[in-house]
């Protein structure tokens, strides 16, 4: 099916028309850090400033890359901020020490581990250390319990990716009560939050994996289906039931020419990309499967955008619970 073909119900039967919309994660993002800017500037007015400590071990570049930007965005929103860079050598406990005694200072609202930690570092323990109240990634067992339970998502400090795709449906008013919601994946950091946020959101909520069997079958059942798997390209167009919202999680660096030819033929601005670069990004679902939906997340620039904006809307929460009590 291409662009400007009738679309189908289950049933098969035709309906109107669609060009699938693009959900565009960096405008969404933009949104929210205008209206994080102006909660910051009423919390400084109130005497406070919200306040960010960045726990970065070692030199992964990466980390380092994706470090910086959540110390550039806190500059723009007028969000304290300090980092902490450890040497990769450094022990748990000596981390452990490290958080306690940023848990102990009232200026720092919100404490961030940069993931992955280093392969002696007991990264379990470490995340735990961090108090509940500070911790804007969202790990901590108690707020991971406060997700489940269904408690106000105004008292929730949910994992940043999940909380941006929720943002996303809702900003573009994308149906979620009654739906029904097929995630693939079931990580800690995203499966498992998102499909916890889509049963609170009263969707009808599968989740999927790698030995899930049937998936396709499962997958095309979906009106809004959730990809993050961490393989390329993963979900194609057979599975994807036409007019269903994609949302793509996955960010899979492409190197190979036969890899990109399969995603991206034709596709010129990509190529040029490609040829400059020697890479490119694919998510989780085949771009061809975008060609048959209702609206999808597109790889760069979708559910990526939003987890800084996240990050800066848990601090700026985390602030407001701890000092107003709300």
């Amino acid at each position: 099916m291409s662009y400007g073909e009738p679309r189908y119900d289950r049933n098969m039967s035709t309906v109107t028309e669609i060009t699938p919309r693009v959900l565009d994660g960096i405008a969404i993002a933009a949104e929210i850090k205008a209206e994080l800017a102006a909660k910051v500037a009423e919390a400084k007015e109130r005497g406070y400033t919200p306040g960010l400590a960045v726990v970065l071990v070692g030199e992964n570049p990466a980390s380092q890359l994706y470090v910086k930007s959540k110390v550039k965005t806190c500059a723009e929103l007028g969000i304290y901020s300090e980092m902490h860079t450890p040497l990769a050598s450094v022990t748990t406990e000596e981390l452990l020490a490290l958080i306690e005694s940023l848990n102990e200072r009232d200026e720092i609202d919100g404490i961030l581990i940069q993931l992955p930690l280093p392969a002696h570092v007991d990264t379990e323990r470490l995340l735990e250390a961090v108090v509940p109240e500070k911790d804007v990634d969202g790990f901590h067992p108690i707020n991971a319990g406060r997700l489940l339970s269904g408690a106000p998502e105004e008292k929730v400090l949910a994992p940043c990716t999940p909380a941006g795709i929720m943002e996303m449906l809702r900003r573009s008013e994308i149906p979620v009560s009654g739906q029904r919601a097929v995630v693939v994946g079931r990580s800690n950091i995203v499966g498992k939050p998102i499909a916890a946020m889509l049963i609170n959101a009263s969707a009808t909520v599968t989740v999927c994996h790698s030995r899930t069997r049937d998936l396709a079958k499962i997958t095309r059942e979906a009106d809004i289906l959730v990809a993050a798997i961490g393989r390329a390209g993963f979900v194609t167009a057979e599975m994807v039931r036409p007019g269903a919202t994609l949302v793509d999680v996955g960010i899979n660096r492409v190197t190979d020419r036969e890899e990109f030819e399969r995603f991206f033929a034709g596709d010129a601005k990509r190529e040029e990309g490609f040829a400059k670069r020697g890479s490119t990004v694919v998510g989780d679902i085949d771009p061809a499967a975008f060609r048959i939906a209702n609206a999808y997340t597109p790889v760069p620039g979708g559910v990526g955008a939003l987890t800084i904006a996240m990050l800066m809307s848990n601090t700026v929460k985390a602030a407001a619970m701890r000092r107003l009590g709300n």
